[in-house]
């Protein structure tokens, strides 16, 4: 008689092992220790379910010497993401996902990849994320007291809002949009008519419910893991804006670790980012549907329409060429191609 019970046993055994890899490294000489990692998501994102995957990964290769505990919904840091990171820097919390958004808080060069409409596609995205630029930004946490791992994905970031369907400039302007804490965004916004208006995430469900503030700009997979779309009726999908996630580590914790602890913590946070954006995406192409089953109005951009915003942030490049490291800002020679 088939045993379905075991047969499961056996695939999750099997995939255990798939991401296990080889046989892993002496592990006798990793001190034990109880770790934190703090997301500010909640449990159904997929930053969630990364750092829990990247917990188990490095519970698993240390031989349960390396443990992780992971706090959803920003829970270490009261929903602040500013906050989250300062808390990172001084060893509070040792492992964060994190926007490079918030990073520009602390040096402005991780803009660079979340610049209006820089990218069409995810396989442009990660061709930069995985060449020279890309490995310059990942290694400049370190000046901040922070090792970054590896890259996840939050994702091209769309507009929800409760007024009207969105679709050339003029219908944005004079909405006041929520935006997370970071002057990049607020030249955005600003360069296109709208009404920036910072405010930590953990406020922006009630703030929406209340009519405070009319929309807000998140990648899909936020804004149906926070059921934004009972306080939104209308999303505007124009991908004007990448945002990566960043697996850090307290440089403190790191330096402190021996080799082959190392070795395990960043191969399991390659192996759990992985993970992490390929949930991302997938959520990206099969939560659209949900949003109308919900009864959102989507509204999706044509290359001309988008083409129309896009000119009117043409400024906030100029603006910013001089934030960001030359060897960083290398990143935005793909706008220029052909059909960019």
């Amino acid at each position: 008689m088939f045993n379905l019970k075991a047969y499961l046993g056996i695939l999750l055994a099997g995939l255990a092992l798939a991401l296990c890899g080889c046989s892993p490294a002496p592990v006798s000489d990793i001190p034990a220790r109880n770790w934190k990692m703090s997301v500010v998501t909640n449990e159904d994102s997929s930053w969630t379910k990364g750092a829990r995957l990247f917990a188990d990964l490095v519970k698993q290769r240390s031989g349960g010497q390396i443990q992780i505990t992971v706090y959803p919904n920003g829970e270490l840091a009261g929903g602040d993401q500013v906050k989250e990171l300062t808390m990172l820097q001084d060893g509070s919390i040792d492992f964060t996902y994190h926007s490079n958004l918030i990073y520009t808080n602390l040096d402005q060069s991780f803009a660079a990849i979340s610049m209006p409409w820089l990218f069409t596609d995810y396989s442009q995205v990660d061709a930069a994320l995985s060449g020279s630029a890309g490995t310059q930004l990942l290694k400049a946490t370190e000046a901040l007291g922070i090792v970054g791992l590896a890259y996840g994905e939050n994702g091209f970031r769309q507009l929800t809002n409760s007024k009207l369907a969105i679709s050339t400039p003029d219908d944005l302007r004079g909405l006041k949009i929520r935006i997370p804490g970071v002057e990049l965004y607020n030249s955005i916004y600003k360069a296109m008519g709208a009404i920036p208006v910072t405010m930590n995430f953990g406020e922006v469900y009630g703030a929406l419910k209340q009519g405070q503030i009319d929309g807000e700009e998140n990648p899909i997979d936020i804004i149906v893991s926070a059921r934004l779309y009972e306080v939104q009726n209308h999303i505007t999908i124009w991908n004007y804006s990448y945002d990566a996630i960043i697996l850090g580590i307290n440089k403190k914790d790191w330096d402190g670790l021996p080799g082959n602890a190392q070795a395990i913590i960043r191969q399991a946070a390659s192996d759990a980012s992985k993970e992490q954006i390929k949930l991302s995406r997938d959520a990206a192409q099969t939560q659209l549907s949900l949003l109308r089953d919900k009864g959102m109005t989507v509204t999706e951009l044509t290359p001309g329409q988008v083409k129309a915003f896009r000119a009117t942030t043409d400024p906030v490049y100029a603006e910013w060429s001089g934030k960001i490291d030359p060897g960083i800002q290398k990143l935005w020679e793909i706008r220029s191609l052909p059909g960019q």
